[in-house]
């Protein structure tokens, strides 16, 4: 039976607190890729105003549109310009559109990276054993992949709680160390630091803050 809008907006939502959720218990995003797939499914079928793919593993596409559009649906958890999404060379005449989300853990916030109509794909395809790749350099060349390295920013601030150090850079960009290792799933930590410090993690409006926004308050009543 196909979801409803109101369906489907739910189930988004319950997904993506179950990412959460998994995050906090320290699963690594990478052995979640069926729940992150299923996320950027759903997204695509709220943007879109359609339906999920009518059969279980359906090749070639997730996704029918409200206009009948049959669209392949990629979802990446990686940061930067390197990696690449695959696609199934025999399956790709059965898509009529492409999708490319980044889904950033840190903020649990959705990105479109590519929405194209499939013609507009090929050339940025390169194949190899089969399967037609999609290099994440080629999406990310206008926006992520131009952005300087946090190892070429200024940190204009940090404050160490217990093993973490939260560290603010000349971007705003807010990430949380353990020892020398950048945690791939910050906001959680910096929810759990926020309980222990007494510190809100909503803002005025009652809406939860970001990463940045709450890295930096804890920054703040620590360093105060």
């Amino acid at each position: 039976m196909a979801l409803t809008q109101v369906q489907v907006i739910q189930s988004l939502g319950e997904a993506m607190s179950w990412l959460e959720r998994e995050l906090s218990w320290g699963v690594a995003v990478q052995e979640q890729r069926h729940l992150v797939g299923r996320i950027g499914e759903l997204y695509a079928a709220l943007m879109t105003g359609g339906q999920m793919a009518p059969e279980v593993n359906q090749a070639g596409y997730d996704v029918v549109s409200y206009k009948g559009e049959r669209i392949s649906v990629k979802t990446t958890t990686q940061q930067g310009a390197s990696g690449h999404l695959s696609f199934n060379s025999s399956t790709l005449d059965q898509v009529d559109r492409v999708m490319v989300f980044y889904l950033n853990t840190e903020e649990m916030r959705i990105e479109t990276l590519l929405d194209v109509p499939i013609s507009e794909v090929h050339a940025l395809l390169t194949e190899s054993g089969g399967k037609q790749n999609l290099a994440l350099g080629k999406l990310r060349g206008s926006t992520r992949a131009t952005s300087r390295a946090l190892d070429e920013q200024k940190v204009i601030s940090e404050a160490k709680h217990h093993q973490y150090t939260v560290r603010e850079y000349e971007s705003g960009t807010v990430v949380v160390l353990n020892g020398a290792t950048i945690e791939s799933a910050a906001l959680p930590i910096l929810k759990k630091m926020a309980k222990e410090l007494g510190v809100s993690i909503l803002n005025s409006n009652g809406n939860p803050l970001n990463t940045r926004q709450l890295g930096a308050r804890i920054i703040h009543q620590i360093s105060s």
